[in-house]
């Protein structure tokens, strides 16, 4: 149960970070999902994210809105900053968040009902205005905690568990997020681990509005044949455009090799890493091609994952409306209040 905490003892062999936490400190209560649940294993793999990128759990701040998805913040990062809006409204309660103090790092967690439907127009917004967060949804296509009807995202044709056929078209939120401007666009599967961890590592350090959609096979409704959410049908359909790693920065380090080439290149740790290119006619920073690319594949009934797109030259909002580098509680009177004089030379530009 959610009040039951996971044990403070530590044993004192586990591996700290650069900043002296273990991943046990990164992680949050029991979870009360169903066993099996792929938004445990998301919730494990940001986790291992923020634990690989040294972050301290206090710098992060994580908001949800409502679902099985929007209940997982409280499954990790147990000792960060949190807030579970209503259905639908995490994106402005985040903007608002990020516009007040931006030396924080905005965690939005969401579903495929919570973002494709009722906050269809936050999701929109959130994407089109560059909003600095990692926006990750926890996609199944069902409505899981009102016994599994179809969301906005299941495909037309799918299957539900009584056996009803899906006869609408489904909510691309990958399209959309190409679409609205979002810098920084992925597209997952709960189940693959090893590509899911850096892609959620880009997302925290991009820098700009990222948006990650996660296949996540719900175990109760939508792990059937006729779902094609299900663990069976996304590792039957899986094209992955790229094999990635997330270095974080320091002194560059350069490498040649022909496209299909195998090529070992020593990091800063020590350790090595394989490369392998793939895909060579593949441009993760065409945001049309990337568009491109998806729908083919979707045509021929494949799901695309890996990073599609990244803007390597990304801004965000607080780029567009000039805020202050001071968070907002740390200004003192003087500059949150300078007078009617300035109060009148504010009216007086927008006349």
């Amino acid at each position: 149960m959610t009040y039951i905490a996971k044990p403070r003892l530590h044993h004192p062999s586990l591996t700290r970070n650069k900043v002296g936490y273990t991943r046990r400190d990164y992680e949050g209560r029991v979870s009360t999902l169903c066993a099996g649940c792929g938004h445990d294993s998301i919730s494990a793999a940001i986790v291992e994210a923020c634990w690989e990128l040294d972050i301290e759990p206090h710098r992060v701040a994580k908001l949800s809105g409502i679902g099985c998805s929007s209940k997982t913040p409280d499954y990790f990062l147990g000792a960060s900053h949190g807030f579970n809006t209503v259905h639908g409204r995490m994106p402005s309660v985040l903007t608002g968040a990020s516009l007040a103090n931006r030396d924080l790092l905005y965690l939005g967690v969401s579903g495929d009902g919570d973002s494709a439907s009722i906050g269809l127009g936050q999701f929109a917004n959130a994407m089109r205005r560059g909003v600095c967060m990692a926006y990750i949804v926890e996609n199944n296509g069902v409505y899981g905690l009102t016994k599994g009807q179809f969301s906005a995202t299941a495909d037309r044709g799918s299957k539900s568990k009584k056996g009803v056929v899906n006869s609408d078209s489904p909510v691309d939120l990958v399209a959309l997020a190409l679409q609205l401007g979002a810098t920084y666009v992925a597209r997952s599967f709960s189940g693959d681990k090893a590509q899911l961890v850096p892609l959620i590592k880009g997302a925290m350090s991009h820098g700009g509005a990222a948006f990650v959609d996660v296949i996540s096979p719900c175990v109760t409704f939508n792990n059937h044949a006729g779902s094609t959410k299900s663990y069976d049908y996304i590792r039957q359909h899986n094209d992955a455009v790229s094999r990635i790693d997330f270095i974080t920065p320091r002194s560059e380090i350069t490498t040649e090799y022909a496209p299909g080439e195998l090529v070992e290149v020593r990091q800063h740790d020590g350790s090595l890493l394989r490369l392998r290119k793939l895909h060579s006619d593949y441009n993760p920073t065409d945001r049309n091609a990337a568009m491109n690319y998806m729908q083919t594949h979707q045509a021929r009934g494949e799901v695309v994952t890996g990073l599609l797109y990244v803007d390597p030259l990304a801004t965000d909002l607080h780029n567009a409306l000039n805020t202050s580098e001071t968070p907002l509680n740390l200004l003192e009177a003087p500059q949150l209040c300078p007078g009617a004089g300035a109060l009148e030379q504010i009216n007086a530009s927008l006349r």
